[in-house]
């Protein structure tokens, strides 16, 4: 069952919140779905003052409206321990912990000792930086506080470039946590990956054919009139619009055929992977050679012309063999990495 959590960036205001909850408990939900929880922030980390920073506390009863009256589950970004514990001591169900607080381990630590003896539902979300490791490490400290429901969400991370997208998906990321920690349900939150609703349903679908557990999706009844991240929000009714549209894949096939196929084909995806390794192992003894030769004329090892040259070679080679560009460049960049070391 793919779990739903949607609900407005911000609680604005009590119609605001229960309006908004009431469509969306009132929609009809694709097979396969269900909506679990309604989330909304009452405390928003902006980047810059003076912008809309929640309404604190003061939403909180609103939200337990939402519990009581329309039976939902209620979620709620915390980010420091006066905001978990206003959240604990009114009762709501469950929260998420932000990429901003996630970077900073001091901070998850401080929600992590607050969460002791309390077992509600915790969502960690990416940090900010793609890296696992710190992902990892906040998950473990909110489980070492004895949560037993602790989740991942991946909203995209921070990135300079030009992009289509407000946060770089990098699914590179969350498909390697999922290694690493297989038992941690993880969700993907598309609205904030997307900043904009265009690019919504294919973010999604994504991470449904990746096996995502759920989806963290942002739904306003006047998305238009919202007081924070309104480009990103949908209608209930768009958001029905959106997971009708979703397909959801099986983990695998009953066709023996297919399943034929897939081992033949993936016999040759070993091959070739064994012939790249090879030719991998013969670059690296080469550069090993080029770095003795570097260090006998008393070279510097980073030539970087060549290394222009290089890279720009292999983005052409790409372009002509139709391959994604982004991907090549990434893994070009590893290789030269692994060559510098080679030649130090």
């Amino acid at each position: 069952m793919t779990e739903i959590i949607s609900g407005p960036c911000s609680a604005e205001s009590e119609e605001q919140v229960l309006a908004t909850a009431g469509a969306l408990s009132a929609l009809a939900f694709p097979e396969g779905m269900r909506l679990c929880a309604f989330r909304a922030g009452l405390w928003k980390p902006r980047t810059r003052p003076g912008s809309f920073e929640g309404v604190g506390e003061a939403g909180i009863p609103w939200l337990k409206r939402v519990q009581e009256e329309l039976h939902l589950p209620v979620a709620v970004e915390v980010g420091t321990p006066a905001h978990l514990e206003a959240v604990l001591k009114a009762g709501l169900d469950m929260v998420w912990i932000g990429s901003r607080t996630v970077t900073n381990p001091f901070a998850v630590q401080e929600l992590a000792d607050c969460l002791k003896g309390v077992d509600v539902p915790v969502f960690v979300k990416n940090p900010i930086n793609p890296d696992v490791q710190l992902w990892m490490g906040a998950l473990e400290r909110v489980r070492k506080a004895g949560v037993r429901s602790v989740s991942a969400i991946h909203r995209g991370f921070s990135f300079y470039e030009e992009s289509r997208y407000r946060n770089a998906p990098k699914w590179q990321v969350p498909i390697e946590l999922k290694r690493l920690m297989p038992d941690v349900p993880v969700y993907c939150d598309p609205s904030h990956i997307c900043g904009c609703r265009e690019y919504l349903g294919e973010v999604s679908q994504r991470a449904l054919d990746l096996g995502f557990n759920g989806l963290f999706i942002e739904s306003h009844i006047q998305p238009e009139a919202a007081l924070s991240d309104a480009s990103q929000q949908v209608t209930p009714a768009q958001l029905k619009e959106l997971l009708d549209a979703l397909t959801i894949k099986a983990s695998t096939s009953s066709d023996a055929g297919i399943l034929s196929q897939i081992d033949a084909l993936r016999s040759q995806i070993d091959r070739i992977d064994d012939e790249l390794l090879d030719l991998l192992a013969a670059r690296m003894q080469v550069s090993a050679q080029i770095g003795s030769c570097k260090k006998r004329g008393n070279v510097q090892v980073l030539q970087q012309s060549r290394w222009d040259a290089v890279l720009s070679a292999a983005l052409a080679g790409a372009r002509q063999r139709g391959l994604d560009e982004r991907a090549v460049k990434d893994i070009f960049e590893a290789i030269h990495r692994a060559s510098i070391e080679k030649q130090i």
